[in-house]
């Protein structure tokens, strides 16, 4: 029964993936349209898992296997690197579709997924931890709810960080309850979804976020946008997002514009270095640009990562040109 559902997920998500190529063949009529609508509401719900394809034993790395719970009782599974004679510790989470160990969008079904934004490309985590390891720090990185192997929750939905928040402040109270890690200096390194839900955290729950020192999160994003862009891509009038809207709250209780993490910046009050890839086939560089603007402090950065059109050289983008951020990490953590 398992396998067979695995299966019929698998072929949604490549007839998913072939209409982003859709335009080539024509308008879509009405019933093609609803169709592509409900396809793109279902991902809010249903997506194919990744396993934890890289392990830190391939950059030799000593590491510990830890697990905690959420702010509402989620178990949660992580890696926590110490790093001998250090006093400060960075929170690493991921991106949706991703965990802690990155995504192997180089095999299916995530190749078929990633290829029409060119994004079919191995994406592997440990060697972030391996730099910021090396440079100094403590690391504890973890898969989000309903993602890796932690632990199920909301009905398995999508909720753009406002869910997942509560997994960054099982985190933070987990590095704080820890006697090794309790009195280090402690900064955040979110990734996309993970940035949103850092954003959303602080908006709930400020006090939680006293004394944490930096931020460094690249491509946050908005769904609202990306699902524009996605309809756009399928030769969808834009004028059919009050329908995807509908079918996304059906199966979410969320309306689309819940899911921009642009509201939730407005509580940032820690130095936040964002970084995107500026012509991101998923999303539009306007909107990287309202998250940013919507930080109320003038101790922030924004980097644009030019020559690509692929999102995740943006989540790679650190292991290959860290520098800017390592300053960035120890101008606030020392």
């Amino acid at each position: 029964m398992l396998r067979k559902l695995g299966s019929l997920l698998f072929m949604g998500y490549l007839s998913l993936a072939a209409a982003q190529n859709t335009n080539s063949t024509g308008p879509l009529n009405e019933t093609q349209i609803q169709q592509e609508l409900l396809n793109i509401a279902t991902t809010f719900r249903q997506w194919p898992e990744a396993p934890l394809f890289h392990w830190p034993e391939e950059e030799g790395l000593q590491y510990e296997s830890v697990t905690f719970q959420s702010e509402d009782g989620v178990p949660l599974e992580g890696w926590f690197f110490p790093r001998e004679g250090s006093d400060k510790i960075l929170l690493m989470n991921h991106p949706r579709l991703f965990n802690r160990a990155g995504l192997p969008s180089h095999l299916e079904p995530w190749a078929t997924l990633a290829a029409p934004s060119g994004n079919n490309i191995d994406v592997n985590f440990i060697p972030d931890y391996k730099i910021l390891h090396d440079a100094g720090y403590n690391i504890l990185t973890h898969d989000f709810r309903n993602h890796g192997l932690s632990g199920r929750a909301n009905g398995v939905l999508y909720s753009g960080g406002r869910y997942e928040s509560r997994d960054v402040i099982g985190a933070i109270r987990y590095i704080r309850s820890r006697p090794d890690t309790q009195n280090m200096t402690l900064g955040l390194f979110p990734r996309c979804m993970g940035g949103n839900a850092v954003f959303h955290a602080m908006s709930r729950l400020p006090q939680e976020f006293e004394g944490i020192r930096v931020i460094v999160t690249p491509q946050p994003i908005s769904a609202n946008m990306s699902t524009r862009v996605d309809l756009a891509n399928r030769g969808i009038p834009a004028s059919y997002i009050k329908d995807l809207d509908d079918m996304v709250f059906w199966r979410t209780s969320l309306h689309l514009d819940q899911y921009s993490p642009i509201p939730a910046a407005r509580s940032v009050t820690i130095p936040t270095f964002i970084y995107q890839v500026r012509n991101d086939l998923q999303t539009r560089p306007e909107d990287v640009q309202a998250i940013f603007d919507a930080i109320p402090i003038p101790e922030k950065k924004l980097v644009w990562i030019e020559n690509t059109t692929r999102r995740w050289d943006g989540y790679l983008y650190f292991q290959r040109q860290p520098q800017e951020m390592l300053e960035w990490l120890e101008r606030y953590m020392n």
